[in-house]
């Protein structure tokens, strides 16, 4: 080969090798550009190609009344959804969905003909609706399994317990209030496709670290209690033709809510009935002037200030009395001459109630409704609680202080009324309000336990046993306002109220549209129970006495005869007893214990009082007091062997039974 072809040879390998070389540099810099640079994008292409993920909310969870009753739950439900892209004959498969669904061909064909890969055709449908769709055997149509929410009482506590929405967000009650501790993280359902584009049987891809676990709620609410007080307020609406009402029952000694009832109901099962306005709890979020149930607090601020005694007699001036320009009278036109103290609060008095504001002065007035807890929310746990309406006692004419003395010119909510009484019974300590107990997880373990809640001293036990025993009369005494409202062998304590409701088109309070109402705890002497009725623009009886009383007797009666209380023998509270039928005592039950023990609670040669606590709670107690315990059952200790306050035995061991009752 000559010199010249060997140099051509060079050349020409030379020039293959640069370019093999240009072309692997390429090819590395594209695999280079599609694998690291662009991979991740790339590959959620694919994914969007070859995948579908649908969000599915978990199950909710249960909320239990204090008996361990299901008052929401979840059940698994079907819904069809559909594949647009898949669907060759649109038209003619939304005829076919059209009469199992029971829905408009127009609608579903719109759904059908569209460009997205997704859409929900029908949620929560009939299982036999589900069955006839599977019969379909379309690939463009499936059907997933999701949640739907199912209250077992319809509408017991439907006010209370609230409702979610479609995306199983909880939109009112304590379903909205405990959202964040009832709903999970979402799952997520993934259908892969293969090259042909056929979709695969679907998987479920559960979150590989959730936010949290959701939890079950246990209420303090008694379902039993619950319904026996709606179907006396029921009754009593429909008897004396009223717009609606309301009422609560609370252990005024725990601030714990045994029931709390509306009417009009309404049944969260059903969402498309239910309006805003029937949605409301009014309870807890509506305001009206007290009446005459406001004068009992008015009573007991002068008598913690020492301004007045229960004998001290006060001019009522026949009936009216002029204040600047404005003249009080009495109620149903009674002309009261010279009262007691006692007796302004027995015939429940208008002008001997200005007479007593006068007295105290409208500064220290203002402090007493303030440490009441009116003009503030009480904090309880469910959402849409308002404060009511105080004005600044600086802004308070004498017209003001004369007539908010018998509740007129204040507005307050009736869980205001009913916490604010039970401070009275509770020897003038202001309890917290409350409705859930604790949270407890799937295994029916307490993960948080809610206890009682002092907020303050507002009187001294002096003065509520005082304003108790005039109270006591205003129910006990034959001409006692409140004499409607006895129940045979139990003294209770009590006042009347009836407030006229401010006509805003008139400017002036109507004197046809009136707020009746009853509030009173028993027995006196050891109050247990205290219970708020109010009917709201009864027809017929419009007094509290004659409207709202019955109520209350019927309400206390049933729970005394029903639930075997013994509050009529007023024992102390005993350890909880089996009954035959598996229900237990629950009204006299020790409460959960509050900050601070007693000399005996703390003697190491007595038994701790371990009722109310958590097994976190029993541990820990029992190690501090050097006591082996046995754990049985789970949720909050119920009983235990032998009892609170016994000599300790030998082993130091003690058994301890948790449950979901009190």
């Amino acid at each position: 080969m000559s010199a010249e072809s060997r140099k051509w040879m060079k050349f020409r390998i030379a020039t293959l090798l640069v370019f093999f070389l240009v072309l692997f540099i390429a090819l590395g810099s594209r695999a280079f550009q599609l694998q690291i640079l662009s991979g991740k994008e790339l590959k959620a292409l694919a994914n969007r190609q070859h995948t579908q993920i649908l969000l599915l909310q978990p199950e909710r969870g249960i909320i239990f009344d204090r008996n361990g009753e299901k008052m929401a739950a979840t059940i698994m439900v079907d819904s069809v959804c559909a594949d647009p892209s898949k669907i060759e004959n649109p038209g003619e498969v939304a005829e076919r969905l059209a009469a199992i669904l029971q829905m408009d061909k127009t609608v579903l064909q719109k759904k059908l003909s569209g460009t997205k890969n997704f859409c929900w055709l029908a949620r929560r449908i009939a299982p036999e609706q589900a069955n006839l769709v599977q019969g379909l055997d379309d690939d463009g149509i499936f059907i997933v399994k999701e949640p739907k929410r199912y209250y077992p009482g319809g509408e017991l506590a439907g006010h209370l317990i609230g409702f979610v929405g479609m995306d199983a967000t909880g939109l009112e009650g304590l379903e909205l209030r405990y959202d964040r501790y009832l709903k999970g993280t979402p799952e997520k359902l993934i259908w892969t496709r293969d090259a042909k584009g056929k979709r695969l049987y679907p998987r479920v891809e559960r979150p590989e670290s959730p936010q949290k676990e959701n939890y079950n709620l246990v209420l303090t609410i008694d379902n039993r209690i619950q319904h026996m007080v709606e179907s006396h307020l029921k009754a009593a609406v429909k008897d004396k033709g009223a717009k609606g009402g309301f009422a609560i029952v609370m252990d005024p000694r725990t601030g714990e809510i045994l029931a709390l009832a509306n009417e009009l109901g309404f049944d969260p099962n059903r969402l498309s009935e239910v309006n805003p306005a029937t949605g409301k709890n009014k309870a807890i979020t509506d305001c009206f002037d007290p009446g005459s149930t406001f004068k009992p607090f008015l009573v007991a601020g002068a008598l913690e200030e020492g301004v007045v005694k229960e004998t001290d007699l006060f001019n009522c001036e026949n009936g009216n009395y002029a204040i600047a320009d404005r003249v009080i009278h009495e109620a149903q036109h009674k002309r009261h001459g010279v009262l007691s103290l006692h007796d302004i609060l027995k015939y429940s008095s208008n002008i001997g109630s200005v007479k007593v504001s006068e007295k105290l002065g409208k500064e220290k007035f203002d402090q007493y409704i303030r440490k009441f807890g009116f003009g503030a929310k009480t904090g309880i746990d469910l959402p849409g609680e308002t404060p009511g309406l105080l004005r600044p006692v600086e802004k308070w004419t004498r017209v003001d202080a004369a007539t908010i003395a018998f509740g007129q010119g204040i507005s307050v909510t009736a869980i205001q009324l009913i916490t604010a009484l039970s401070s009275v019974a509770n020897q003038g300590v202001l309890m917290k309000p409350f409705i859930v107990r604790g949270l407890m997880d799937r295994q029916g373990n307490i993960v948080q336990a809610y206890h009682p809640t002092v907020v303050r001293r507002v009187v001294s036990p002096d003065t509520a046993k005082r304003l108790t025993a005039i109270l006591t009369d205003v129910v006990g005494m034959e001409d006692g306002t409140g004499k409607h409202a006895r129940i045979v062998n139990v003294a209770v304590a009590g006042k009347t109220g009836t407030s006229q409701k401010f006509d805003f088109a008139r400017h002036s309070y109507s004197t046809e549209r009136v707020k009746t109402s009853f509030m009173g705890f028993f027995p006196s002497e050891n109050p247990q129970i205290a219970i708020l009725v109010v009917l709201d623009e009864p027809q017929r009886d419009r007094w509290g006495g004659v409207a709202a009383a019955p109520v209350f007797k019927n309400i206390g009666e049933q729970l005394l005869t029903c639930f075997r209380t013994n509050i009529r023998r007023n024992p102390e509270p005993v350890e909880e007893k089996s009954l035959g039928d598996g229900m237990k005592v629950k009204l006299v039950s020790v409460p959960a214990p509050l900050a601070g023990r007693t000399g005996a609670e703390t003697d190491d040669t007595r038994v701790p009082n371990f009722r109310g606590m958590t097994i976190r709670e029993v541990l820990k107690r029992s190690k501090e007091n050097g006591f082996e315990v046995r754990i049985v059952g789970s949720g909050w200790a119920t009983s235990q062997r032998p009892a609170a306050g016994m000599s300790a035995p030998e082993d130091r061991l003690c058994f301890v039974t948790f449950g979901m009752g009190s």
